[in-house]
C-alpha cells in the first residue's frame, strides 16, 4: 500500500508539472509574439543556446520557452535568467516553502513583519471579526469601527491576486453578510496616495512592487521592481490590463519605457501626456530601507514581492506581501537576470 501511495502521489505530482509547463511556457509564447513583432524574429542560434542552457544547466527543456522570450526581449541570451515555470517548479518550493504562504495570511503577517505605518482595521477571519489588537469584535459596532476613520475602505480577501477579491465598501452598501459571504479578509483605509502618482492615474491607487531576496548569510537584498497602475476609470490594478514602468532599482528612477500586460511597450501613457521617464519615485530610500528591515523579520520566506504605496503624508504603505510565485517573468526579461549569484539554478537538484 505503501508503494502504491507513493505511485499515486508521484503521478499527481507530474501531472502538476505537466500542467503548470503547459500554463506558463503558453504565456511565454504570447509574450514571445508581442516581443518579436516589436524586436525582430528570436534567431535560431539563440534558440539553440536557450534550449541547451535549459536543458544542462536547469534540468529540463521545458524551461525554454521563457528563456526565449527573455532573449528575444534583451537581443541576445544571458546566463543566469529564472524561467517563470523553474521559479514556481524549483525555486519558491525549496526557499520559501510554506513559509510564504503566510504572507497570504492578512490577520498576521502585518505583526510578523512589524509594519511602520498600517492601514490595517480589522479582519474576518475563520467566522470572526477582530481588530488588530486580535480582540474579537461585536458584529453590532463593526460598521462603526470599519468607517471610524474614513468613508470607504477596501475589502481584500487572503486569495486576492491580479486585481481578483478586492472590494470597495461605504456606509450605505456595506453588508456584514456579504463580508461572510466573501470569506477571510482584511479591511483597510482607503489613502490617498502621493501626488506624483496623480500623474499615471486618478481613478486607483498607484503600487510601487520591489523584489526583496535573503540570501544565505542573512542579507536582505532589492533585485527587482516596477511602478504599477490601472488604466482608465478601473479602479484598481486586474491583471493584463495593468500599465507598469519598470525603474532602477539603485536610484528609483523610471525607465523610459512603459509596459501593458502583453509586453507591448509605449513611450507615451494612453490618454496622458506626462513624461515619466527618468522621473523620480518619491520617498524612495525609505520605501527601500523598510522593506529590507521588515523582510529581516521574515527571513525564512527568502523571495518576497512588496507591493507598496506612498501617501499624501510621504508614509510608506504596505498594500500586501507575495510569498508565493510571485511574478518574476516581467522583471527577468526587463531587469534580469535578477538573480544571479544566489544558486538557484541549481536547485532542481534538491528535489
Amino acid at each position: 500500500m505503501t508503494t502504491l501511495r507513493k505511485q499515486i502521489k508521484n503521478s499527481i505530482s507530474k501531472i502538476r508539472v505537466f500542467e503548470d509547463n503547459r500554463d506558463r511556457n503558453g504565456a511565454a509564447r504570447r509574450h514571445l509574439k508581442v516581443v518579436e513583432q516589436e524586436k525582430g524574429k528570436l534567431s535560431a542560434s539563440d534558440k539553440k543556446r536557450c534550449d541547451e542552457y535549459a536543458k544542462e544547466v536547469l534540468g529540463s527543456k521545458s524551461y525554454a520557452p521563457w528563456l526565449y522570450t527573455y532573449t528575444a526581449f534583451s537581443g541576445k541570451f544571458k546566463e543566469g535568467w529564472i524561467p517563470d515555470n523553474y521559479y514556481g517548479q524549483h525555486v519558491i518550493p525549496n526557499i520559501n516553502g510554506d513559509y510564504g504562504k503566510i504572507c497570504h495570511k492578512k490577520a498576521v503577517i502585518e505583526s510578523l513583519i512589524k509594519v511602520s505605518h498600517s492601514i490595517d482595521i480589522c479582519y474576518y477571519t475563520n467566522q470572526l471579526f477582530i481588530d488588530t489588537n486580535y480582540q474579537i469584535l461585536n458584529e453590532n459596532s463593526i460598521k462603526n469601527l470599519i468607517f471610524a476613520q474614513s468613508d470607504k475602505v477596501v475589502f481584500k480577501l487572503e486569495t486576492s491576486e491580479q486585481g481578483k477579491g478586492i472590494y470597495f465598501f461605504d456606509e450605505n452598501n456595506f453588508d456584514v453578510s456579504k463580508i461572510k459571504r466573501l470569506g477571510n479578509g482584511v479591511f483597510q483605509n482607503y489613502i490617498s496616495q502621493h501626488p506624483y502618482f496623480f500623474n499615471f492615474t486618478r481613478n486607483s491607487v498607484a503600487t510601487i512592487r520591489i523584489t526583496t531576496v535573503c540570501n544565505d548569510l542573512g542579507e536582505i537584498s532589492v533585485r527587482a521592481g516596477w511602478l504599477k497602475f490601472a488604466q482608465g476609470d478601473d479602479t484598481h490594478c486586474m491583471g493584463d490590463a495593468t500599465i507598469k514602468v519598470p525603474y532602477d532599482i539603485k536610484t528609483g528612477k523610471l525607465y523610459d519605457h512603459a509596459y501593458f500586460g502583453s509586453w507591448k511597450s509605449m513611450t507615451k501613457l494612453p490618454d496622458n501626456d506626462y513624461s515619466f521617464a527618468q522621473t523620480q519615485l518619491p520617498q524612495y530610500d525609505k520605501c527601500i530601507s523598510e522593506v529590507k528591515r521588515m523582510h529581516s523579520n521574515i527571513p525564512f520566506a527568502r523571495c518576497l514581492g512588496w507591493d507598496l504605496m506612498v501617501d499624501d503624508a510621504d508614509n510608506v504603505v504596505v498594500i500586501e506581501v507575495n510569498g508565493g510565485h510571485s511574478g518574476i517573468r516581467f522583471t527577468e526579461a526587463v531587469q534580469g537576470p535578477c538573480f544571479k549569484g544566489l544558486n538557484w539554478e541549481n536547485l532542481h537538484k534538491i528535489n
